[in-house]
Formats: structure tokens, C-alpha cells, sequence
């Protein structure tokens, strides 16, 4: 069964930051520190769903969606991050997955959306390994609870985005600039994924995914030079993440000065070997391809010089449908029997979007999916096993570091009441869901 949904993320939507027993995260750190946000918004209240919880599983059912992608908070479940749960954040979960159940849709769990407990960071945060087991513990605590309900999970989201913008640029938390050296993150976030699929499985999980950000990369020309920073943007971006888990070992980086990856990166005798657990699918967030050329100056082996001669969304982020297909079949190419069922678990845009009387007519998302839809439904024809499309995101929300300046959402979200509008869009997603 081809499921059709929509995502959210836990720290973008749910606000009741300090309710019900929840501890800080990384996020509510980082986004009270003046200047690491735009225009010093949070996600304190965000879109409230923490109390409108009921509300969205309504609109969601209003959509005819098949499945709800969403994530749990570590910090709702583990104020500290390890140690005794927190019995009323588990409670939140139970009530949401019996009501997505009651209304016919599937629910499909997050772990890891980037908000890692900030008692956590305080020990180091994913540049101590001792994270990857406290993963585990957490993974445990969550599947015991919800597992007998839920049969498809997911454990990390985007883990090379987590990396790069929250260690390496310091643009997302926990803020830190640390180049290359952040590379070690990489490696406990994937050592955390393989000891959570244990633990899922463990509890009866029936289907456990792990989710990349994907882009397909493209040289700036045919030169030597280029192609070769592509390729060395690629191993950054793609395979650093997937060469482990489908092919057990970390890809060349001797682009980047590092002879020894495993050295680099920290990897122990039996790492990999965890990491290597099977998958039942692998999740693919896709928003647009990259345009590499060989770097200007001294530095990183590549420069990111832009895709153009397409539209953008108001994030500037240039639209390419048939990326998409290019990604999911390059995939295919790449891994070959190795890669499991593909899902795609984010695709999406922001738009301008001018909320009227009349509503939120957002002609140019509804474009935007319908391109990207059938781009999924060409490279399903070419072979490429994909069981699952999600957009983001069902409801306008807290945008990471672009605080509530970007509107992914099928619903406008009013933030300063409340009220939820579903768009055009909305009425178009439900209408293609009614036709399957």
C-alpha cells in the first residue's frame, strides 16, 4: 500500500514549552539567545498543538491523508534525557496515536527531530558518544509505550542537516561552528540510529526507517575541477550518511584532507556493524538539487554556486521537480539491491502566502506538488521501489532559524490566535487523495 500523508516536526508545532513536566531542548536554548533567530521568535507556543492536537487529527482526517508523519519529544519524554520517563509527555503521544488511529490514519514517529534535551548538550551533546546509547534508552522507553499501536518508525531526521547548520555552521542548534571537526557527529548520530533499531525492535516495531536529506549534485561545468568538487559535495552531503547503514563503511574523504574516515570520524571495532542493522525503507527529504563548482579560494573542496533558470519559493530555494526523479533513481543506480523501499518523507516549499477572506489561494504550491508527485510517479515507473510521499507540512509552523517567516503548510496557521485555514492546496491534496 502506497501510503500519502503529511509531517510535522515536535519543536515547530507543539509549543507547552515548560508544560506537563517537559525539559528544555537544545532549540528552546538556542532560540532565546538574541540574534540566533530571525526577529527573536520561539517555539514557546509555536502552533499550539499540544492543546490543539485534536483539532489537526481533524484536519488531517478532513484531508483524507493515510498517514501522519510526526515526531516525538525527547525532552517530553526525558526532561533530562536519560533517567526515569516522564509519565504525562508519554501520555501526550498515547492520546495522539489512539486519535490518528481512531480516524484511520496511520501514525509514523519521528525520534529525532533535532531537539536533542539540553541536560544532554550540557554532557556534550552528539559529539559524545555516550549519546548514541541514551538514543537507545530513549528509542526503548517510547516503543515500549507505543509500539503495540504503531507498526512504522522512524528514527532520525536529517541527520547531515543536524551536523552541518547545528555543529558544523552554527546556524541551527546548538550553535557551534566546528567545521570539519563536527564530523564526529555524524558517526554517533548514525551509531545512536543502529542501537535505536535494536531497541525498536526489541519492543515489536514492525518497520523501522531512517530519514537523509537528499539532494542530487550537479557540476557547475564538465571541467575536471568541478566534477571533482561535486563529488566531494556529494560524499559530504549524501553518502557520508547512506554509505554506512546500506553499504557498512564510511565513503573517501580524501577530499576534504582525511586519509583515515573511521579515524576522522571515531568509528570503533563493531560500529559499523550496528549501524549496518537492516532497514525496512529509507526516508528521503527533497527539496531541490545542488549546483557545485570548484571552490575560489582556499577552504572546503567545493563552492555551492546555485541552480539557476527556474523558479524559486520565498526561501529562495530553486524549484526543480525532476530532481526528484533524478535523486530517486540515482539512488537506485548507486545502491542497487542494497537500497530498500524509498519513502518520501518531506517534500514541500514556502510560498508568500496572503491570507483573504476568501482564504489561501497558493496556486504556485499546488504546482509545486503536483510536479513533484509525478516526478515520484516517473521514477516509479523506471523502476525505483518508492512506497510513500509526505508533504511539508500540514500546518504552518516554527522554521527553525527563520523563526515564523517561512509557511510550508497546507493550513495557514494565524499565530496570534490560532485559527487554522486550510489553503487551496489543502483542498487540492484532499481532492488528489479522493481520486486514488
Amino acid at each position: 500500500m502506497f501510503l500519502w500523508g503529511t509531517a510535522t516536526a515536535a519543536y515547530q508545532i507543539e509549543g507547552a514549552a515548560d508544560e506537563d513536566g517537559r525539559g528544555p531542548s537544545v532549540w528552546d536554548t538556542f532560540t532565546h539567545e538574541p540574534g540566533r533567530v530571525r526577529d527573536g521568535h520561539t517555539g514557546d507556543v509555536a502552533c499550539d498543538h499540544y492543546h490543539r492536537w485534536r483539532e489537526d487529527v481533524a484536519l488531517l482526517a478532513g484531508l483524507g491523508a493515510g498517514a501522519y508523519r510526526f515526531s516525538i519529544s525527547w525532552p517530553r519524554v526525558l526532561p533530562e534525557g536519560t533517567g526515569a520517563p516522564n509519565a504525562r509527555g508519554l501520555d501526550f503521544y498515547d492520546r495522539l496515536v489512539d486519535g490518528l488511529l481512531a480516524a484511520g490514519i496511520t501514525p509514523v514517529p519521528t525520534l529525532f527531530h533535532w531537539d536533542l534535551p539540553q541536560a544532554l548538550q550540557d554532557r556534550g551533546g552528539w559529539l559524545n558518544r555516550d549519546v548514541a546509547g541514551w538514543f537507545a534508552d530513549y528509542a526503548a522507553i517510547v516503543a515500549e509505550r507505543l509500539a503495540d499501536r504503531v507498526r512504522m518508525w522512524i528514527t532520525l531526521n536529517e541527520p547531515f542537516i543536524h551536523m552541518a547548520f547545528g555543529y558544523g555552521m552554527g546556524v541551527h542548534a546548538p550553535g557551534q561552528a566546528l567545521l570539519l571537526d563536527a564530523l564526529p557527529v555524524a558517526h554517533h548520530q548514525l551509531l545512536g540510529h543502529g542501537l535505536a533499531v535494536r531497541a525498536l525492535r526489541a519492543a515489536g516495531a514492525g518497520e523501522v526507517l531512517l530519514t537523509n536529506n537528499c539532494t542530487p549534485v550537479r557540476p557547475a561545468s564538465d571541467s575536471p575541477q568541478d566534477v571533482a568538487a561535486a563529488d566531494a559535495y556529494d560524499v559530504l552531503h549524501n553518502r557520508l550518511f547512506a554509505d554506512p547503514v546500506l553499504l557498512g563503511r564510511y565513503p573517501d574523504l580524501s577530499a576534504y584532507g582525511i586519509g583515515d574516515p573511521d579515524g576522522a570520524l571515531g568509528v570503533r571495532d563493531g560500529d559499523l556493524a550496528v549501524i549496518t542493522a537492516p532497514l525496512d525503507g529509507l526516508g528521503v527529504n527533497y527539496y531541490n538539487p545542488t549546483r557545485i563548482a570548484a571552490p575560489a579560494e582556499p577552504g572546503l573542496p567545493f563552492a555551492d554556486v546555485g541552480i539557476t533558470g527556474h523558479p524559486t519559493t520565498a526561501f529562495g530555494w530553486p524549484v526543480v521537480p525532476d530532481g526528484l526523479r533524478e535523486l530517486l533513481t540515482g539512488l537506485r543506480a548507486r545502491y542497487g539491491a542494497a537500497l530498500p523501499p524509498v519513502y518520501v518523507t518531506e517534500n514541500g516549499c514556502s510560498q508568500p502566502d496572503e491570507l483573504t477572506p476568501e482564504g489561501v489561494d497558493d496556486q504556485e504550491r499546488i504546482a509545486f506538488l503536483r510536479d513533484h508527485i509525478a516526478a515520484v510517479e516517473e521514477a516509479r515507473a523506471e523502476g525505483v521501489d518508492v512506497r510513500g510521499y509526505f508533504v511539508w507540512s500540514l500546518l504552518d509552523n516554527f522554521e527553525w532559524a527563520e523563526g515564523y517567516h517561512q509557511r510550508f503548510g497546507l493550513v495557514h496557521v494565524d499565530f496570534a490566535t490560532q485559527r487554522r485555514t486550510p489553503k487551496a492546496s489543502y483542498h487540492w491534496f484532499r481532492d488528489f487523495l479522493a481520486a486514488r
